[in-house]
Protein backbone atom coordinates (compact mmCIF):
# COMPACT_ATOMS: atom_id res chain seq x y z
CA UNK A 1 0.00 0.00 0.00
CA UNK A 2 1.47 3.40 -0.96
CA UNK A 3 2.28 5.77 1.84
CA UNK A 4 2.57 9.54 1.65
CA UNK A 5 4.97 11.45 3.89
CA UNK A 6 4.60 15.21 3.90
CA UNK A 7 5.94 18.19 5.69
CA UNK A 8 3.79 20.41 7.86
CA UNK A 9 3.45 23.27 5.37
CA UNK A 10 0.22 25.07 4.72
CA UNK A 11 -0.21 23.29 1.39
CA UNK A 12 -0.97 20.10 3.31
CA UNK A 13 -3.54 21.40 5.77
CA UNK A 14 -6.43 20.89 3.38
CA UNK A 15 -9.20 18.65 4.60
CA UNK A 16 -9.83 17.67 0.99
CA UNK A 17 -6.46 15.97 0.60
CA UNK A 18 -6.82 14.22 3.95
CA UNK A 19 -10.28 13.03 2.92
CA UNK A 20 -8.90 11.77 -0.42
CA UNK A 21 -6.11 9.88 1.38
CA UNK A 22 -8.64 8.29 3.73
CA UNK A 23 -11.03 7.32 0.92
CA UNK A 24 -8.15 5.80 -1.09
CA UNK A 25 -6.63 4.03 1.93
CA UNK A 26 -3.34 5.92 1.63
CA UNK A 27 -1.59 6.11 5.00
CA UNK A 28 -0.68 9.69 5.84
CA UNK A 29 2.45 10.48 7.85
CA UNK A 30 3.88 13.89 8.67
CA UNK A 31 7.63 14.35 8.75
CA UNK A 32 9.13 16.02 11.80
CA UNK A 33 9.18 19.85 11.58
CA UNK A 34 12.56 21.05 10.35
CA UNK A 35 13.56 17.61 9.04
CA UNK A 36 13.15 17.75 5.23
CA UNK A 37 15.76 14.98 4.91
CA UNK A 38 13.07 12.56 6.10
CA UNK A 39 11.44 13.11 2.72
CA UNK A 40 14.53 14.03 0.71
CA UNK A 41 13.38 12.66 -2.67
CA UNK A 42 10.24 14.77 -2.84
CA UNK A 43 12.01 17.82 -1.41
CA UNK A 44 14.58 17.55 -4.21
CA UNK A 45 11.89 16.99 -6.84
CA UNK A 46 9.80 19.93 -5.60
CA UNK A 47 12.89 22.17 -5.69
CA UNK A 48 13.64 21.18 -9.29
CA UNK A 49 10.03 21.63 -10.35
CA UNK A 50 9.81 25.06 -8.76
CA UNK A 51 13.19 26.34 -10.02
CA UNK A 52 12.96 24.96 -13.55
CA UNK A 53 9.27 25.31 -14.35
CA UNK A 54 7.09 27.19 -11.89
CA UNK A 55 9.48 30.12 -11.40
CA UNK A 56 10.35 30.30 -15.11
CA UNK A 57 7.03 30.01 -16.92
CA UNK A 58 3.86 32.03 -17.21
CA UNK A 59 0.80 29.87 -17.71
CA UNK A 60 -1.92 31.34 -19.92
CA UNK A 61 -4.47 28.65 -19.14
CA UNK A 62 -4.86 25.31 -17.44
CA UNK A 63 -4.22 23.57 -20.77
CA UNK A 64 -1.04 25.62 -21.23
CA UNK A 65 0.12 24.64 -17.73
CA UNK A 66 -0.61 20.97 -18.43
CA UNK A 67 1.32 21.10 -21.72
CA UNK A 68 4.34 22.79 -20.17
CA UNK A 69 4.30 20.41 -17.22
CA UNK A 70 4.13 17.40 -19.58
CA UNK A 71 7.14 18.69 -21.52
CA UNK A 72 9.08 19.35 -18.33
CA UNK A 73 8.17 15.92 -16.95
CA UNK A 74 9.25 14.24 -20.18
CA UNK A 75 12.61 16.02 -20.02
CA UNK A 76 13.03 15.22 -16.31
CA UNK A 77 12.17 11.53 -16.68
CA UNK A 78 13.64 10.76 -20.10
CA UNK A 79 16.24 13.21 -21.38
CA UNK A 80 18.07 14.64 -18.39
CA UNK A 81 20.77 12.68 -16.57
CA UNK A 82 20.42 12.58 -12.77
CA UNK A 83 23.45 12.62 -10.47
CA UNK A 84 21.64 10.23 -8.12
CA UNK A 85 21.53 7.70 -10.98
CA UNK A 86 25.27 7.89 -11.80
CA UNK A 87 24.52 10.58 -14.38
CA UNK A 88 22.15 8.34 -16.32
CA UNK A 89 18.67 9.27 -17.41
CA UNK A 90 15.91 7.47 -15.49
CA UNK A 91 15.21 5.35 -18.58
CA UNK A 92 18.87 4.35 -18.86
CA UNK A 93 18.97 3.51 -15.15
CA UNK A 94 15.83 1.39 -15.56
CA UNK A 95 17.36 -0.53 -18.46
CA UNK A 96 20.51 -1.07 -16.39
CA UNK A 97 18.42 -2.35 -13.49
CA UNK A 98 16.55 -4.74 -15.78
CA UNK A 99 19.86 -6.30 -16.85
CA UNK A 100 20.77 -7.31 -13.31
CA UNK A 101 19.85 -10.87 -12.50
CA UNK A 102 17.60 -11.24 -9.51
CA UNK A 103 16.04 -7.81 -9.71
CA UNK A 104 12.58 -7.91 -8.18
CA UNK A 105 9.81 -7.80 -10.82
CA UNK A 106 7.52 -4.85 -10.31
CA UNK A 107 9.98 -3.13 -7.97
CA UNK A 108 10.76 -0.36 -10.42
CA UNK A 109 8.70 2.41 -11.95
CA UNK A 110 6.59 1.40 -14.90
CA UNK A 111 7.60 2.70 -18.32
CA UNK A 112 5.00 5.21 -19.51
CA UNK A 113 6.62 5.89 -22.88
CA UNK A 114 3.35 5.51 -24.79
CA UNK A 115 1.94 8.81 -23.53
CA UNK A 116 5.03 10.82 -24.56
CA UNK A 117 6.28 11.92 -27.97
CA UNK A 118 9.20 10.14 -29.60
CA UNK A 119 12.40 10.60 -27.49
CA UNK A 120 14.26 11.89 -30.56
CA UNK A 121 12.00 14.90 -31.01
CA UNK A 122 13.07 18.34 -29.81
CA UNK A 123 11.20 19.76 -26.88
CA UNK A 124 10.13 23.35 -26.86
CA UNK A 125 7.84 25.44 -24.74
Amino acid sequence: MPCRAVDNGTEFTSRAILKWADENEVPWHYIDPGKPQQNAFIESFNGSLRAELLNEEIFDSLDDARRKLALWRYDYNTVRPHSSLSNQTPQQARRTLEQFKGSAPGARAQDDEAEYPKPTCRLSL
